[in-house]
This record gives C-alpha cells, structure tokens and sequence, in this order.
C-alpha cells in the first residue's frame, strides 16, 4: 500500500504548530511574537496568522492535539483494570509523562487560571476538552463500582478532574530533582482520597450527605 501524503495545509500547520512551542519553550509565552513564530517554521507572517489568529490559538491546538495523542494510552489504561486506584494512577501518571518536555511552557500557562481566560482550564473555550477529560474520570468511576451517596456521586468525577489539575500545578512548579516532592504528594494524598471514599460509604456518616450534596450543587452553581 503506498503511504498516504499529509495535505499541505495540514503539515504547514503542524510545522507552525511545532515551531511555536519550540519558540514557547525558549523564549517564554508572554515574551515571544507571531513573528517569531513565523520565522521558527518558514513560513511568512500572514500564513501564520491565517492557521492561527493568535498565541492562544496555538496553546488551544496545543491542548488539543494533546488529548489527542494521549487518547489511545489512556483508552488502554481504562480498559486494563476496574480498579479506581490503578486507573487514577495511570492517567494522572500518563499526564505527567506527556506534559513532562512541556512542563515549563505549562507553567508559564498555569498563570491564566482565571475562568475568565481563554486559556484558563475552567474557561468556556476550554469546556470541550475539560469534558472530555472529565469523560475518562466518570469511567473509571463506573468500572470501580464504587458507590456514593446519590447527593454527592455524581459530582465524583468533577472531583477528581480538580484533584488531577490540583495535582499538575504543584508539578509544573517543582524544582525537587525529578519532581520528587510530587509523586510523595500524589502517592499520600491518593492513599487519603481512596481512604475517604471507602469511608464515606458508611452508614454512621449519612447525616452529612445532604448538606454535602447541597455543597457541591453551590459551588457548580447548580440548582
């Protein structure tokens, strides 16, 4: 079978694409310009802007293309254990080894956390890819079987998406040899998350489920 070519578009946008976070890595994000950019990959000024209308365009093709390419080992993961254990750790994991040559342009990012910007991962530009990821939390809760209080499981694999970003901006800020002081972080508090879950299954704390349910519905803004 001859080998399919990549239309041109589609590679001169990869190489754009590439050349920006290559320039991200060595310049900063707020530091570096469209036309360095265009420079870095060959191409004029005006075909950078025409695949992408700004920087932050780029960070989102970023995102994207890294769900993307993540999606297979994660799909793997999902389907190799029904223990919630083993897949939280593979997918946090899995994130941290993805992002790892990433992890300084991703700190440079963590900055836009107000939902408000476009980058931020809780902004409505994000939501499709926040969905997602939240997706592959919801089933790896399914397979465990776990149950929960009807008032509070529902909003189980929101709560873990927040306890995985909790966890990846501790990581793009340490300066521990390797990340240490991370997988100590993530190692005892994922031991403490699946102790309370097991823990909340208990009869003795059913007068909280309410209150806690209603908790949770304020802080989605849920009615």
């Amino acid at each position: 079978m001859p080998r399919q070519s990549i239309p041109k578009s589609e590679a001169t946008r990869a190489r754009i694409l590439e050349a920006a976070l290559a320039v991200f890595r060595e310049r900063g994000f707020a530091q570096s310009t469209m036309r360095e950019i265009a420079n870095a990959a060959g191409v004029a000024v005006g075909a950078a802007y025409y695949y992408f209308d700004s920087k932050d365009a780029l960070v989102m093709a970023f995102y994207q293309r890294s769900q993307n390419e993540m999606a297979s080992e994660v799909e793997r993961i999902l389907s190799s254990t029904s223990s919630l254990e083993e897949s939280l750790r593979g997918l946090i994991v899995h994130k941290f080894t993805h992002f790892g040559p990433n992890r300084m342009l991703m700190g440079a990012l963590a900055a836009h956390i107000d939902p408000h910007h476009p980058l931020s991962p809780f902004s409505e530009q994000t939501a499709a890819i926040r969905d997602r990821d939240i997706a592959f939390f919801a089933r790896a809760v399914a397979q465990s079987k776990i149950r929960l209080a009807p008032s509070i499981e529902p909003y189980l694999p929101r709560l873990l998406w927040l306890y995985q970003m909790g966890l990846m901006l501790f990581w793009v800020y340490d300066d521990s040899p390797a990340q240490a002081r991370t997988q100590l972080i993530f190692d005892k508090t994922l031991y403490i998350l699946l102790f309370a879950l097991r823990l909340a299954r208990l009869p003795l704390l059913r007068p909280l489920y309410r209150p806690a349910g209603e908790l949770l519905r304020s802080v989605y803004g849920e009615p």
